[in-house]
């Protein structure tokens, strides 16, 4: 199960649920920036699988380097790590 930490806003109804996996040998920093009201940052350590909750149309940035340097090297739109479909409720028809 997800550790949600800082949880969306609350008037987000679309949440989809995300998996990002740092696939180098260094330590990553995962951020989304562009969702209004929330901060989310994770440290992201070699290997390791990262869930998280998010908006579809959230991007993730993922920022790597040495130290105390951080370089953008990737931004990944959440919709594309989304691990599970939104299945419409059976019930609302």
């Amino acid at each position: 199960m997800a550790q949600i930490f800082d949880p969306l806003p609350s008037n987000s109804s679309d949440r989809i649920l995300c998996c990002y996996v740092n696939a180098t040998s260094k330590i990553q920093i995962a951020r989304i920036t562009n969702v209004a009201n929330w901060y989310f940052e994770r440290v992201v350590f070699p290997g390791q699988r990262l869930m998280f909750e998010a908006v579809p149309d959230a991007q993730l940035e993922i920022h790597s380097g040495m130290m105390a340097s951080a370089i953008l090297s990737d931004r990944i739109p959440c919709d594309r790590l989304c691990i599970e479909e939104n299945d419409p409720d059976p019930e609302s028809d």
